[in-house]
């Protein structure tokens, strides 16, 4: 089976880290059939000298072409208007790749679009041109938010429906879908997978110490894309409130985003904002912390909250998205409502004071991993090139 992957959501040199879990699935995916990757990139005449107001996953000079984890991967631009082109987004993606159609007519059997809006629905109209079967997997925040804003919406609505098959990664995520008109016979749940070579339980006390933290004393960790909707304000909120009860606790926030140097800016003491690291390293500061925070206002199925629990350590998230599929068990943690940073201090305070197994969390909250979840994926993929045929 030949699939060809659309999709803006893909590591690229310049970025590395981006999209994690989408190079590893891909990745596993490919060692099952033909895979390769046009991992979009968004470009506007101007873009390079306003280049800071771009996407901090936004490459500026991305390689043409380029081997990551064993995918071909090429980088086509995509006519973008920031802001103010959300509701031609899908046309311009679309006209964006039409040049490359001649290159894959006769040469792939199934197009998988990872991203809603512009990415699947782009990906139906050029997967009909092919004369192929399209399968679109959506993350969360795509669906989300895209039904928020009035020409995503009428474009998914369109569009979603006459895809062949569609993925989410949460049951409430396939719920959203069914509100836009998809039939839920075509609906498949796909999980995310953890990489268990990576994420397993560790000693504490030797991470800090790898890392250069404080040994003793309590450690909260958030990590994630810095930016408001992440409700990385709503935390520096919640840690103010609980600067004055709890003396020595810290909190590393590590991850880059738009909006870094701005927390930086209104991070209260004992909060540290540590930017982006590298991916070998996320598991060495979830040994590190004594809960994982996840202040999200949307969310798909978090893949940052299977990896902590694959580490043995407590979650305190808001209840959105899939969250509520990952915290199945009062044991993993506590789940509170979004913008709401009094009611987060509250339960961070709770949960940070808890002495607990780590191993019996990671055990409670495992997962499959990244094989597996290729596999259902190919499945649903061979489903549909079997029925087209």
């Amino acid at each position: 089976m030949r699939v060809l992957v659309i999709t803006n959501l893909f590591p690229n040199a310049e970025h590395p880290r981006v999209a994690s879990f989408n190079r590893q699935q891909f990745a596993a995916l490919g060692k099952l059939c033909e895979v390769e990757v046009l991992a979009t990139q968004p470009w506007y005449p101007g873009q390079r000298l306003l280049g800071r107001f771009a996407s901090h996953a936004t490459a500026l000079n991305p390689p043409r072409q380029e081997r990551i984890d064993g995918l071909t991967v090429f980088h086509p631009r995509t006519l973008h208007l920031p802001k103010i082109g959300t509701s031609i987004a899908t046309p311009l993606f679309a006209a964006s790749l039409m040049p490359l159609l001649r290159r894959y007519r006769g040469k792939v059997d199934v197009v998988l679009a990872s991203w809603a809006h512009p990415d699947g629905c782009a990906a139906v109209l050029l997967a009909k041109l092919l004369g192929v079967p399209c399968v679109v997997k959506v993350h969360g925040t795509d669906i989300n938010q895209g039904m928020r804003l009035p020409g995503p919406r009428r474009m998914m609505k369109a569009l979603l429906p006459r895809a062949d098959a569609l993925v989410a990664v949460s049951s409430p995520l396939a719920d959203e879908l069914c509100k836009l008109g998809v039939d839920a016979d075509r609906i498949h749940l796909v999980m995310n997978g953890v990489d268990g070579s990576t994420f397993f339980p560790r000693d504490r006390a030797r991470a800090r110490r790898e890392l250069g933290l404080p040994v003793d004393g309590r450690i909260a960790l958030c990590v994630g894309n810095l930016i408001e909707a992440k409700g990385v304000f709503d935390l520096c909120e919640a840690f103010a409130l609980l600067r004055g009860t709890h003396p020595q606790f810290d909190m590393y926030m590590v991850g880059g985003g738009s909006q870094e140097q701005e927390l930086r800016d209104h991070a209260p003491d004992r909060m540290h904002v540590v930017g982006s690291q590298p991916f070998e390293k996320i598991p060495l500061w979830m040994a590190a912390c004594d809960v994982l925070v996840l202040p999200s206002w949307n969310e798909g199925t978090p893949n940052v909250l299977l990896e902590a629990l694959a580490c043995g350590r407590r979650i305190v998230a808001t209840r959105v998205g899939g969250v509520p599929d990952v915290m199945h068990s009062p044991a993993l943690g506590s789940m509170v409502e979004p913008k709401r940073p009094e009611e987060l201090a509250e339960a961070i305070a709770r949960e940070i004071a808890v002495d607990y197994d780590g191993a019996h969390i990671a055990a409670l909250g495992a997962r499959g991993d990244w094989q597996q979840s290729a596999a259902m994926l190919a499945k649903v993929l061979s489903s549909v090139v079997d029925k087209k045929a």
